[in-house]
Parts: C-alpha cells; sequence; structure tokens
C-alpha cells in the first residue's frame, strides 16, 4: 500500500523532545505522512494523546517505545525500538518503570559531577525542565546552556565555547563530548538493562522488535551483532535513518535482506535538540514497512 511513513520520532513525553504528541500528529498530517511512530526514550506516556490525535487527523499512529540497552563485551550503548507495544501493558509498564529509575540515578549523578566541577546547575531545576522525565546527557548539557544564556549576560567561564554563535546550535552535543563522554570530567559508567533481556522481554510487551539507526557512532552494529541479535528474536532494522550516511543505508540495508529483517524508516526528529534533523525530512519510509513488521509482532 502506499504512503509515507516516519517511524522514529520523538515527543515532549521523551527527555529531549520539544513537541507534544498531538502536535507531531498534526505535524505529520501537514507533511502528508500517512502513518508515524512516536518512539519516545523509555516511556509510553505519549499515549493514549497520540493515538487519539492519530484518529481525529487521519493518520495512522503504531504505538512504540525505543529502550536503551547495552550489548556485547565492551558494552556498547544500543536503541531498540519496539513498534506496535500493548502500550497499557503490565509488562511494558514495569519495564519502563525500571529502565527510568536507572536513567534517574545515573542523571543525578551527572548534575552532581557538574555541580562538582563548579557548573551552575541543581537537579531541582533539571527535574522541573524535564517534567520528570529522566534527561540524557545532551538534555542536560542543554539545560545548563539555556541557563547560561539567559539575559544575554556573557557566558560564564567554561562555556564560552559552547555559546559562541558558531558553536551554539550543536552545544550540547559538544559539551557532552567534552564532559560526560568515556574519560571525561563528568562521566558517569552507563547502567543501562541489557539488550538481549528486553529482545526476550518482547513477546510479553505485545510488539516488534527494530534495531535503531544501527550504524551510529556510538552502536557501529557489525554482522555478528545482527546474526546475534536475530537469533534472540530482532525482526527489523532501521536503514534509513539521520544517522547514516548513503554508503551505511547500503551496508545495513544489504545485511536487512541477508538476514531476512524489515528494513524501516525513521527520521529521529525531537526539535530543537537535533537541529539539523527538519521534520518530515525523511521521505524513505514506505507503508509496506508497516505491513511487514506487523507480520512478524510477537506478541
Amino acid at each position: 500500500m502506499p504512503g509515507t511513513v516516519d517511524l522514529h520520532i520523538h515527543s515532549n513525553r521523551s527527555c529531549d523532545g520539544d513537541f507534544a504528541p498531538a502536535e507531531l500528529v498534526r505535524m505529520a498530517r501537514a507533511s502528508g505522512l500517512r502513518a508515524i511512530a512516536i518512539a519516545d526514550h523509555d516511556t509510553v506516556a505519549a499515549y493514549p494523546e497520540a493515538l487519539e490525535a492519530g484518529q481525529a487527523e487521519g493518520v495512522e499512529v503504531v504505538p512504540s517505545v525505543e529502550f536503551t540497552t547495552l550489548f556485547g563485551e565492551d558494552d556498547r550503548e544500543f536503541h531498540l525500538m519496539v513498534p506496535f507495544l500493548g502500550w497499557q501493558g503490565r509488562s511494558v509498564a514495569e519495564l519502563t518503570a525500571r529502565v527510568s529509575a536507572i536513567r534517574f540515578g545515573e542523571a543525578r549523578e551527572r548534575v552532581g559531577k557538574l555541580r562538582e566541577l563548579g557548573f551552575d546547575i541543581d537537579w531541582a531545576e533539571v527535574a522541573r525542565v524535564t517534567d520528570g522525565n529522566p534527561p540524557l546527557g545532551v538534555k542536560i548539557a542543554q539545560i545548563l546552556l539555556d541557563k547560561a544564556a539567559e539575559n544575554g549576560a556573557p557566558p560564564p567561564p567554561g562555556l564560552e565555547f559552547y555559546l559562541n554563535e558558531e558553536n551554539r546550535d550543536f552545544g550540547p552535543y559538544l559539551f557532552f563530548r567534552d564532559y560526560f563522554a568515556a574519560g571525561k570530567p563528568a562521566y558517569i559508567a552507563k547502567r543501562h538493562i541489557p539488550l538481549v533481556e528486553v529482545l526476550e522481554a518482547v513477546p510479553a510487551l505485545g510488539g516488534t522488535a527494530v534495531l535503531s539507526h544501527p550504524g551510529a557512532y556510538f552502536q557501529n552494529t557489525t554482522r555478528e551483532d545482527l546474526v546475534a541479535l536475530k537469533e534472540r528474536g530482532l525482526a527489523g532494522l532501521e536503514i534509513y535513518t539521520s544517522y547514516h550516511t548513503p554508503e551505511q543505508v547500503l551496508f545495513y540495508k544489504e545485511l536487512a535482506r541477508t538476514l531476512d529483517l524489515v528494513p524501516t524508516a525513521g527520521s529521529d526528529f525531537h526539535g530543537r535538540i537535533k537541529p539539523n534533523v527538519a521534520f518530515g525530512s525523511l521521505q524513505d519510509g514506505q507503508y509496506w514497512m508497516i505491513e511487514e513488521l506487523r507480520k512478524r509482532r510477537r506478541g
């Protein structure tokens, strides 16, 4: 069936998205998208608002989530989407609560490290800005930089580089690189749940397992990785994404074909925190991807 789709969008129910679920659905209709999946980080709080807006706007909304996990002997951070999950189910609630608790702990430690380094930030203001969602490091960096830029005052010492005209749009990512990455002053060891454990839970969640942006710099997914994950229940692979170069698209497209994984497309739209990813800019998603994923639903 014809129709453009985007299976990887984040709302403001995620820790680093800007737009409400209903706003995203209206944007999807205006952009001519037939279907979208709001796959927020470790939460299904976008539902039922997104589903109700989809019915009103004539846009199909696929319930989804994006879990933050660890995989491999080197504990790489892998992101796993679960479209078609039963978002109201007990298993979903238990798993998302567990993941959120882990991420809240990491976020508090990151803020504590920044305070030790002399930065003007505290947990209360971070929690207020993120409205109860556990923030990723990039979001914490954005909150710090936004505060430093208030009222047009000169940047505090140590933040000038991230707030200058040339770097302002990507300042949070540059700050993450310099402070939160492994070996940097505010680094916190990741304690995400194992990817294999989430894959094994997918039948209880009632969804289909799709690996997000396999070529992302923090994943560097290999053929061997995908073979192992396919054996554990992986059904789909995000081929078309803002993370991939044309060469990576071809590489992972061929792997999806040879391993019988459904190729999918998702922009990973967030809003201001990813200024280079415009809503509706990814045109590679086709409705047959949704149909194929639905056939492989495990719950």
